[in-house]
C-alpha cells in the first residue's frame, strides 16, 4: 500500500516537472520573440533617422559619453523628480496655465 502511495505523489513529480519544462521552453521562446521584436523596432527607427551608418557609431558613442545632449522631440524637457506627488504636478500644471492666459 505504501509503496502505491508513493507511486502516485511520483507520478504527480514526473508531471509537474514535465509542465515546469514545457513551460520554461514556452519562457525562452516569448523572451526570444521580445528580444527580436524590440531589435526591429530599434533598427526601424534608426533607419528612419536617415543616419549615414559610418556616422551612427560616433553619434552613437558620443551620446553615451554624455557628449550631446539628449531630447525628446527636438525639445529639452527635464526629468521630473521621483518625489514629484500628483497634487505638485497638479499645481505646476495649473501655474503653466495662469502663465500662459497673462
Amino acid at each position: 500500500m505504501a509503496t502505491s502511495r508513493a507511486a502516485k505523489v511520483q507520478a504527480e513529480i514526473d508531471k509537474a516537472k514535465a509542465k515546469l519544462a514545457e513551460q520554461q521552453t514556452r519562457l525562452r521562446e516569448l523572451e526570444s520573440k521580445k528580444t527580436e521584436i524590440e531589435n526591429t523596432e530599434i533598427v526601424d527607427i534608426v533607419r528612419g533617422m536617415s543616419i549615414p551608418l559610418d556616422e551612427l557609431a560616433t553619434l552613437l558613442q558620443s551620446i553615451r559619453g554624455g557628449a550631446l545632449p539628449v531630447s525628446t522631440s527636438g525639445r529639452n524637457v527635464p526629468k521630473l523628480k521621483t518625489t514629484a506627488t500628483k497634487e505638485t504636478l497638479t499645481e505646476s500644471a495649473d501655474t503653466d496655465k495662469e502663465a500662459d492666459t497673462e
